[in-house]
């Protein structure tokens, strides 16, 4: 019992409890490090705790960073360059135990912090959102390859050089001033994105990456406050609260996945949607257009719908895509514009263009096999649609997914 609540501590806090780290003692390999030797403490100690001997500590986040911190200084001894350290200023009152517990505190500033060193200059562009969902976001390796469609061991040799960089750049662990933000802002959001639609995907909230849904409403408040003139942060922000308030009617009555389509508007948390709009006119008014508004204006699209009784924003979402290719043309733009060419010219020419992208970049990416199972059902291809859904359902995708892949494969099965 006490390993499984373990397990599921270090998924949800490991990102902050590494940034808090990293942003303390400069070295990010020494916090990853020092983090690994705090989960193999709790191993042994939290399993005496309670009166059952299968308890965790009342804060699993500030126990980690507490002896975390304290496996780091010993490290530092070890190595003989603790001379060298130029720590942050002493916490005052109340304790750095009691203000790790505050998310206040650590949630978001440290996250944001290491984000910009993350998406440095210094390092690759091809490195700098990697890195970041590696250490801020905890995203193993192998999520992040599939999210980047590459090979693990290619993403795993670009992490170790990044980090490798920002060490003999002495690169800075803080929140650089405004001057510096234009060469940064670009990548910060490139990473934003892709842990967010880590944490999307799971309609029922309930994997390892669900806590950064929440997170990510405070780290995009605190964009948009620092830049209120960069449209792109604003029209993300407004993103994430237009796909946030649709997350109470993202399941059935069965806990199986629904699709947005056929979602009930009327379940839709109307102030988030209200303030994704204030955002993404705030956006507009910037004279400025860019990729993140138009992909915010997709989603304000179909939050416009008010019940099902209306008819579902296919036309306008499909010229938003086509408008969204002039600035990001790449492969999931196109996979996610086969949706809407599905639904307003027909489901052939869709896999048509779905056929036409590179299945082998796809080959781990779960969505492309679902969106084909589909499209190869509704063109009575029973066979072929059961096992691209046996593609998408070997790729263990999250429970509610499964669900409705299953129930999916089943229809076609029939057919």
């Amino acid at each position: 019992m006490a390993r499984g609540l373990l397990d599921q501590a270090a998924r949800a806090h490991g990102g902050r409890v590494i940034a808090a780290l990293a942003a303390k003692f400069r070295d990010l390999d020494l916090a990853e490090e020092a983090f690994a030797e705090a989960c193999l403490a709790a191993a042994q100690a939290w399993p005496q705790m309670g009166e059952g001997g299968d308890g965790e500590p009342r804060d699993p986040a500030a126990w980690l960073y507490s002896v975390a911190q304290r496996r780091a200084l010993d490290m530092l001894r070890r190595r003989g360059v603790r001379t060298r350290l130029i720590p942050d200023p002493p916490t005052p009152p109340p304790s750095a135990e009691d203000a790790m517990i505050d998310d206040a505190r650590l949630i978001p500033d440290e996250r944001l912090r290491l984000i910009f060193v993350c998406c440095h200059p210094a390092v690759a562009p091809d490195a700098r959102a990697a890195l970041t969902l590696r250490l801020v976001c905890g995203l193993s390796t192998q999520e992040i390859a599939r999210a980047f469609l590459v090979a693990e061991p290619t993403l795993a040799q670009r992490l170790v050089r990044a980090k490798r960089k920002i060490a003999e750049a002495g690169v800075a662990f803080e929140v650089p001033g405004p001057e510096a933000w234009p060469e940064r802002i670009g990548a910060v959001l490139s990473t934003l994105e892709i842990a967010y639609a880590k944490a999307h995907e799971d309609a029922a909230g309930a994997g390892q990456h669900a806590g950064y849904a929440k997170e990510m409403l405070d780290l995009t408040a605190v964009l948009a406050e620092l830049l209120p003139d960069e449209p792109e942060c604003l029209a993300f922000a407004a993103l994430v609260r237009y796909a946030e308030a649709r997350r109470p009617a993202r399941l059935d009555d069965g806990g199986a996945m629904t699709p947005l389509s056929e979602q009930d508007p009327t379940l839709w948390r109307r102030p988030l949607i209200d303030q994704g709009e204030a955002l993404l006119h705030a956006a507009a008014r910037c004279r400025r257009p860019g990729p993140r508004q138009l992909q915010a204006a997709i989603h304000a699209a179909w939050c416009a719908r008010a019940s099902l009784d209306e008819p579902a924003p296919w036309p306008t979402v499909l010229a938003l895509y086509d408008a969204l290719l002039t600035w990001r043309d790449d492969a999931v733009v196109r996979l996610n514009r086969a949706v809407a060419v599905a639904e307003v010219t027909g489901p052939a020419q869709a896999l048509a263009e779905v056929d036409w992208l590179d299945s082998v970049a796809f080959r781990d990416f779960g969505p492309f096999h679902a969106v084909r199972a589909d499209l190869l059902a509704r063109l009575g291809r029973g066979g072929e649609a059961v096992a691209a859904y046996d593609r998408a359902l070997a790729l263990d995708p999250a429970p509610a997914e499964r669900l409705w892949l299953e129930r999916r494969r089943g229809q076609a099965a029939m057919r």
